[in-house]
């Protein structure tokens, strides 16, 4: 049979090319809209030869990292046909990234659905509606990935799975991505290559994109992922091994209870476990030093931050280490930032605090 044939047996599909044209060009509009988020230098005392660095991503429109990831699963969704005009987006979030794609569903006139644990944030879940979302809660944080697919099954939805698809929908080779920003920023200071840079790992995307981003431009800064308390990517990462934690982790934004798809530990240098009560005390800490608001994921860097700093000084060296504010402390007015929810939860800040005051003070790590 010969081509024009094989053409006439199957027409092309009529699809809503128009609409997601549209869709396209706003999403890329909110990207020009926006002006790239800053890179903060801390001020040390003197006599510091090395320089610590925060890239604030709670500039963003939907005030957090997440704003980069949800704008990337949504184009990367409509450019693979999986979209389309009425089609109700589901997803599994720990906070921030439903509140960012709430954002951009809104502006696609798309229903959304947040599938997320029960001890979310009251302020994140009032920002997910504010978007114009809806919250399903459950009580199980291993369960959001079943029951998202299961909501999106049931409405003939689309269950966007940040924790599958942050590291495919974001490209790592450039296009403003946040470490092609970050060595940009960076290339006019002292030690214009950092020694490390510092991150969380939530779906591992971040951690993904920076550590391809420095092998690819031959960079020799290295990577390091912090892990709070009961989150597998840590004990997986020592094992080299798939892991999985009953409990998860008590920092929003960080840490789960099971080795997401999206974490490639084979570009990760190291990884630093943080206790939770040492996540809460640098937060504040950071807070109280530099007046710049921070929710608890950034504390948990910023613990690791100083650890290596101190390191660094410890072992006559220079250089610069860079870390993300990942979002703002107004979204944990009631959680982090309350000292009665805290003794709740049993954290005792004040070793910490000691530990923080003294590497800030004199460059030297005591915990």
């Amino acid at each position: 049979m010969d081509i024009e044939a094989l053409t006439d047996c199957h027409p092309a599909r009529t699809t809503d090319r128009g609409w997601v044209d549209e869709a396209v060009r706003r999403l890329t509009a909110d990207a020009n809209r926006s002006a790239d988020t800053h890179l903060i230098q801390l001020h040390l005392p003197r006599g510091w030869d090395v320089d610590l660095y925060l890239k604030d991503e709670s500039t963003h429109p939907t005030g957090s990292l997440k704003h980069r990831l949800a704008r990337s699963l949504f184009l990367y969704a409509l450019c693979n046909g999986y979209l389309h005009e009425g089609t109700t987006v589901i997803e599994a979030s720990s906070g921030s990234t439903a509140v960012s794609e709430a954002h951009f569903a809104r502006m696609l006139g798309l229903p959304f659905v947040a599938v997320m644990h029960r001890d979310t944030s009251p302020e994140k879940i009032a920002l997910i509606e504010r978007e114009g979302g809806t919250c399903h809660l459950v009580d199980d944080a291993a369960a959001v990935y079943d029951v998202s697919r299961e909501l999106a099954r049931g409405c003939n939805g689309y269950f966007m799975d940040q924790f599958t698809f942050a590291e495919r929908a974001t490209d790592w080779r450039g296009n403003n991505n946040i470490a092609e920003s970050t060595f940009s920023q960076m290339s006019l200071e002292r030690h214009p290559v950092p020694e490390w840079v510092v991150v969380g790992a939530g779906t591992g995307g971040t951690s993904a994109t920076i550590g391809r981003y420095t092998r690819l431009r031959g960079l020799a800064t290295r990577l390091c992922v912090v892990d709070p308390e009961g989150s597998a990517f840590l004990p997986s990462f020592a094992d080299r091994a798939d892991g999985f934690t009953p409990c998860g982790s008590r920092i929003e934004g960080i840490g789960r209870p099971r080795v997401e798809p999206s974490f490639i530990p084979q570009v990760v240098d190291r990884m630093i476990g943080v206790p939770d009560a040492a996540s809460v005390a640098a937060m504040r800490f950071l807070g109280e030093r530099t007046g710049l608001s921070c929710g608890p994921s950034t504390g948990t860097a910023m613990y690791a931050v100083l650890k290596l700093a101190c390191e660094l000084r410890a072992e006559g060296r220079s250089g610069s280490i860079v870390t993300l504010l990942c979002d703002g402390g107004g979204r944990y007015a009631d959680t982090y930032c309350s000292d009665d929810w805290v003794s709740e939860q049993g954290w005792d800040l004040a070793p910490y605090r000691d530990v923080l005051e003294r590497a800030w003070e004199e460059g030297v790590w005591s915990g």
